[in-house]
């Protein structure tokens, strides 16, 4: 195949990837027109079939609108432009990555389709405003606990809160945890790494965004898993991840309304029963800390902890010390 052959085909694959789409197909003039105008190309109109024919064989897609002039659009795109909107919307979303982030991700994700399908993802993307980490390291340190996982070592870093002057500080005075990372896991717009805590002897979970800098991996096999430990068990009981020293199995006492938050909160596999018409009694593992109370408080009332007492007392305790501030 001579150069010129070779370089017609790059041509017409970027051009047509970049400007086309089945809105939007190019027509043969327009074709020749801009390879004419760009690179000085003289091509026949009877040409380019063979030229497409040619870029179908390599595997590289284009959708053909057959009339007195045929037209061409590229229809190799690996997302679609609904698939392409949901990862744009979880990437502008994600409390993980900083607003810089989310915008130089959506700049990449925009980029797999043509101009026209980028500009209409981009007329309906808001990332100003929302609430966004100050924790630039973010994807250096999922690759390093990512690493870690892949290569069955320790990995060391230190963890951070918020003091009451809004300023990242190092938690119990700059402690250095030593973990075994396990799994990673997305939930609530935030990225967690599950594993187990040599300094506290038992399994726990990390917010990736409060870690402070990239971890560092040791040279130290990870502990193994304890028998006991079931991630899908882990992941039920640890409260929207906000994990505490035990959980707990409690009984709610729910308004008959409450059963679609109950079901998205703890999955349709939920262990329920009913109490007459309007009310239901829900049996659920959770980590009996102040996030459950404020879950249940939620619901204004219409929720109620039977059991088990130290549950139901813990609850009191913080409506009371609530209502004392």
């Amino acid at each position: 195949m001579e150069n010129g052959t070779k370089l017609r085909l790059l041509y017409l694959y970027t051009y047509l990837m970049e400007n086309s789409d089945a809105e939007h197909p190019v027509s043969t003039p327009q074709l020749i027109q801009y390879l004419k105008e760009n690179f000085d190309m003289d091509v026949h109109r009877t040409t380019l079939p063979d030229d497409f024919e040619m870029l179908e064989k390599a595997g590289i897609h284009f959708g053909v609108i057959r009339s007195r002039q045929n037209k061409y659009y590229y229809d190799g795109w690996l997302f679609s432009i609904p698939e392409l909107k949901v990862l744009i919307d979880a990437v502008a979303s994600s409390k993980f990555i900083t607003e810089k982030q989310s915008r130089d991700l959506i700049r990449k994700l925009t980029a797999l389709t043509s101009k026209y399908g980028a500009d209409r993802l981009r007329r309906h993307v808001i990332v100003d405003g929302r609430a966004k980490p100050d924790n630039e390291k973010a994807f250096h340190i999922l690759d390093a606990v990512n690493r870690a996982i892949d290569e069955g070592c320790k990995i060391r870093f230190q963890y951070t809160e918020y003091s009451n002057k809004k300023r990242r500080v190092l938690k119990n005075d700059g402690e250095h945890y030593i973990v075994s990372p396990y799994v990673l896991v997305w939930d609530g717009d935030y990225y967690y790494m599950i594993g187990y805590c040599d300094n506290r002897e038992s399994m726990r979970t990390f917010r990736l965004d409060r870690i402070y800098k990239q971890p560092m991996l040791l040279d130290q096999e990870m502990e193994e898993m304890p028998e006991d430990f079931r991630l899908s068990d882990h992941l039920a009981k640890v409260f929207r991840m906000y994990d505490s020293e035990e959980t707990v199995e409690v009984d709610l006492l729910c308004a008959a309304e409450l059963m679609k938050g109950v079901v998205d909160q703890f999955g349709i596999k939920v262990k329920t029963e009913a109490v007459g018409e309007d009310q239901f009694i829900a049996h659920v593992t959770v980590c009996p800390s102040p996030t459950f109370y404020s879950w249940v408080f939620g619901w204004q009332g219409k929720m109620k902890i039977l059991g088990p007492e130290s549950v139901a007392d813990g609850y009191r305790k913080m409506l009371k010390s609530a209502l004392d501030a």
